[in-house]
């Protein structure tokens, strides 16, 4: 079946579901249907389209380009699973973290919880995405925007990092969307970014990256080149790493790369002694 019969397939089941359902195709085989509740925001960016929707299942979700990319159900799943194993594998705490995307503010609100980070700088190039997301999504972010440690740029990351100096961040965490052929984010996917990153990485310095669905249906399309780009850049400590999100319709994959790291700090070598015992001096909140 061609791309155009199946998004012709996929209208006509949206004219079907009419305003009682919300249609996500998950892969051209799989279609998700849940109960819309309510329509709090449909708008358009420069750079995409922009819902917020409840949903029956998932409560208050974030919607770009008409796939979910946050819900109040399970965001927590995602974000920490982002930030804290990343976090907690730094040898002493990190003091400057950088985020590039993460809208919603959520990534911030779990790195604000670490008690050593003296900086945290988020880069949105979508400055109406992080307005409606502020607006309207306050249990995502919980206050992080006016965290006086949290600073927030309107900018493409790529140019910030650039401008940066080398060595200046202690961790670097992609909370961005999927690499799109013109999305907004498919030029932070390649090894030259990566490696661009490595550069302005301290020494035990550690770069995560939101990697895409890695269930058995979906793990080719986008988890897999993330991963093997990563590597080609870190050869020696690249990770994966899965976590289980529930309005994503599949496992959910990250990418995590370490740079001049001690070997008791590397995340397979880490006892849940030690993980136990980081959290209860690092973590507050």
């Amino acid at each position: 079946m061609s791309e155009f019969e199946n998004n012709e397939r996929i209208d006509k089941l949206k004219a079907v579901a009419g305003n009682d359902w919300w249609v996500d195709p998950v892969n051209a085989d799989f279609i998700h249907l849940s109960s819309l509740q309510k329509v709090s925001v449909r708008e358009k960016s420069e750079f995409q389209e922009i819902e917020i929707i409840e949903l029956g299942s998932f409560g208050q979700c974030l919607i770009l380009d008409q796939k979910i990319q946050s819900s109040e159900r399970d965001e927590h799943a995602y974000h920490e699973s982002l930030v804290h194993p990343v976090l907690l594998s730094h040898a002493v705490g990190p003091k400057r973290v950088f985020i590039g995307g993460g809208g919603e503010g959520a990534t911030s609100r779990e790195v604000l919880k670490h008690k050593s980070v003296e900086e945290c700088i988020m880069v949105d190039i979508d400055g109406k995405c992080v307005d409606v997301c502020q607006t309207h999504l306050k249990d995502h972010h919980r206050g992080a925007f006016e965290n006086p440690r949290h600073k927030l740029i309107i900018e493409d990351a790529k140019k910030i990092l650039e401008e940066s100096a080398d060595g200046y961040y202690d961790v670097i965490i992609l909370d961005l969307a999927d690499p799109v052929d013109g999305g907004p984010c498919y030029q932070l996917y390649t090894d030259s970014f990566y490696q661009m990153c490595k550069s302005k990485l301290a020494s035990g310095g550690i770069l995560v990256t939101q990697s895409g669905p890695c269930g058995i249906l979906s793990y080719l399309d986008v988890f897999t080149p993330i991963f093997v780009t990563v590597r080609s850049v870190f050869p020696q400590h690249t990770y994966p790493y899965v976590s289980n999100v529930p309005s994503f319709m599949d496992d959910y994959g990250f990418t995590v790369a370490l740079k001049d790291v001690e070997p008791t700090f590397i995340p397979k070598y880490t006892s849940i002694q030690d993980v136990d015992e980081r959290i209860d001096e690092r973590i507050e909140g």
